[in-house]
């Protein structure tokens, strides 16, 4: 998930343009970028693009953000996306395990009522001082929590404090931590000036280099940023492919760790490289 590009709800023009662009998900937003009297509108018309049956074999990974558990809207968001062609519910603003536990039962109830059989999992938005202070019981929530992502902009301007490069790690670091130590993903947020590529690779390295698996995208010229930033070079694929051969060896000999190269190689970095193939693999074309 190299990058997520965020689709607004209310602009039922993009859905297609966004299905044929080169991001790996796509997040249709249901809360910020969606005015008050528009909720209904934009939740019916997501829903209906989602029931397309060319959308729901498309084999893209779809994403969701509903409105706020504590919102009117949610019930009704969840009651008419929680739909098989949806593989996350992206929650916004999420501080307590109380609050996924909630959000939990209500998604239940609507993927038995719409006839969903494979669970739809939870990302979590962690964009308050509470939700960052909380971030590893939030990832540990519950077993459809599969990932965290940050959301800067509220979590910061708030609170007067800057964008600088020492923060922003600061804060992914933190997040990061939480993710790891519950076992799952890590996504960074948006950045929100899209004519400034050097600001958005420049923080898309930084969230690459602590572990993230992907940057959010507010604008489709984002996309190709994230994309490059996150990308595993073909050296680094080359260099993937031969670790798990020599684990391979390695394991045919009954030995655990192994030197590769002159560098000590185990499980973890292992692991590494198996994820480095499998998202690539994920990524290539289908052969014809």
């Amino acid at each position: 998930m190299r990058s997520k590009l965020f689709v607004p709800g209310a602009r039922p023009e993009l859905f297609d343009k966004a299905m044929a662009g080169a991001a790996d998900v796509l997040s249709f937003d249901l809360e910020d970028s969606v005015p008050e009297a528009g909720k209904a509108a934009a939740r019916a018309q997501v829903a209906s693009f989602l029931s397309r049956p060319e959308v729901a074999d498309s084999g893209r990974l779809l994403i969701v953000r509903s409105n706020g558990t504590d919102t009117a809207h949610f019930v009704a968001d969840l009651a008419a996306v929680a739909l098989p062609s949806v593989w996350l519910l992206n929650l916004p603003k999420v501080e307590s395990v109380a609050q996924v536990h909630a959000a939990v039962a209500t998604l239940e109830r609507a993927e038995a009522a719409n006839g969903v059989t494979r669970p739809i999992g939870l990302l979590l938005n962690i964009e308050t001082p509470c939700g960052l202070r909380m971030a590893p019981a939030l990832a540990a929530a519950h077993p459809r929590v599969a990932g965290l992502q940050l959301g800067l902009g509220d979590l910061f301007a708030p609170h007067g404090i800057a964008r600088t490069a020492a923060n922003v790690h600061a804060t992914l670091f933190a997040l990061r931590m939480a993710a790891a130590e519950a076992g799952v993903f890590a996504c960074d947020g948006a950045f929100p000036d899209v004519g400034d590529d050097d600001g958005f690779r420049a923080e898309a390295r930084l969230a690459h280099e602590l572990g993230f698996i992907g940057k959010s995208c507010i604008h489709p010229r984002q996309v190709g940023l994230a994309n490059e930033v996150f990308g595993a070079s073909d050296a680094a694929l080359d260099e993937a492919c031969r670790i798990v051969a020599a684990a391979a060896d390695a394991a045919a000999q009954g030995r655990g760790a192994f030197l590769f190269e002159g560098r000590m190689i185990d499980l973890p970095f292992l692991r590494r490289a198996e994820a480095l193939l499998a998202g690539a693999a994920r990524r290539a074309p289908a052969a014809s």
